[in-house]
């Protein structure tokens, strides 16, 4: 069983390049999955063993390697052997707390990105790393958990009349990385959905402390999306720098589409952390407009009561020499007095637009 640490900081004092798994282990299972492909053919298999990806090496195919699950050191450490890839670029790879980034050396491309996913309506985003080692005819992609994230690009990939069969491992490349940017505007959109029924509370009326709540919720959560976006500009301006044989020319306009797209979820994103501390400012200031609902109610029953108050306290005192007490009709001329009090204030009131 290979040793798992929770946080990078725990690697204090490992010389560089050791290759332990850093993050949360979603599962204790790896699953490796090949498609290689040529313009004739397509073959994918799930495999048990890094040996079996040997007989595609020398190869004129193009080979897909997913690694789902990243517990297993074991196998990273196989791969980076048989490739010989930089053992602090595998460093990398076992550590799940990287920020999105390109790299490149002679003979392949290491590319770190941030899968984020929705998972339900109260908008709780799932994170995921993704690595990717670009060769000639390899690319290599290493995920922390098993699902289905790329099957489309494998759908895309068997059928017949797909760019995929006529290009090279940087199209597969541009591909898996199109894939992944896009799912960030199915993020997107679930964020305009929650900001949106938050909207229309703090416009009904309807907002309380859930409603205070879910905007800070979603205003670190935004944070968070912000560290995982945010970068991907210079990802794509870097790849499209890049003098590197292993991005033809031609591929250059798709990941010109890619940093387009990077761009719009960034803009997006700040967009939307704006938004939501403008609905703080909405929410605080309909708190302040209830309270002073409340207030204006009570002052107004409060100026009210105060001449009554002070013509019952004149006439509670039980002074011997009163001489209103003893008038026959003292008491409904207070009460003539109370009403009278009370309609000239509410009229005041109404005048002055205070009700």
């Amino acid at each position: 069983m290979n040793e798992s640490l929770s946080n990078a900081s725990e690697k204090l004092g490992l010389p560089p390049g050791s290759l332990i798994h850093v993050g949360n282990v979603h599962t204790n299972e790896t699953r490796m999955t090949i498609v290689d492909y040529s313009k004739e053919s397509v073959e994918e298999k799930q495999i048990e063993s890094v040996d079996e990806i040997l007989k595609y090496k020398e190869s004129d195919t193009v080979t897909l390697v997913i690694i789902e699950g990243l517990s297993n050191v074991d196998i990273v450490k196989k791969i980076g052997s048989i490739f010989d890839i930089h053992q602090l670029v595998l460093e990398d790879i076992l550590n799940t707390h990287q920020r999105p980034k390109f790299e490149e050396y002679n003979d392949y491309l290491y590319i770190v990105l941030k899968c984020l996913l929705s998972e339900d309506e109260k908008f709780t985003v799932r994170y995921e790393q993704v690595s990717l080692l670009v060769l000639k005819n390899f690319v290599f992609i290493f995920k922390e958990k098993i699902d289905d994230l790329f099957q489309p690009v494998i759908q895309r990939i068997k059928n017949t009349k797909s760019r995929f069969r006529d290009a090279q491992s940087d199209y597969l490349a541009y591909a898996i990385l199109d894939t992944i940017v896009d799912q960030n505007f199915i993020l997107i959109d679930a964020l305009d959905d929650v900001i949106t029924t938050i909207e229309d509370d703090l416009l009904n009326s309807e907002s309380t402390t859930n409603t205070l709540n879910t905007i800070q919720k979603l205003k670190r959560e935004i944070i968070h999306i912000r560290k995982s976006t945010s970068p991907l500009r210079e990802v794509m301006a870097s790849m499209l720098r890049s003098d590197s044989d292993l991005i033809q020319e031609k591929t250059h306009i798709y990941l010109r589409d890619v940093s387009d797209h990077a761009i719009r979820v960034t803009e997006s994103v700040e967009s939307y952390r704006d938004i939501l501390s403008g609905l703080l400012d909405i929410y605080i200031s309909s708190v302040s407009n209830k309270m002073n609902e409340v207030m204006k109610v009570l002052t107004v029953f409060a100026s009210i009561f105060i001449p009554l108050t002070f013509l019952a306290g004149i006439y509670g005192m039980n002074f011997e020499y009163m001489p209103e007490l003893k008038w026959k009709w003292a008491y409904p001329t207070l009460w003539i007095a109370f009403i009278t009090i009370t309609v000239a204030s509410l009229a005041y009131f109404k005048k002055k637009k205070w009700l």
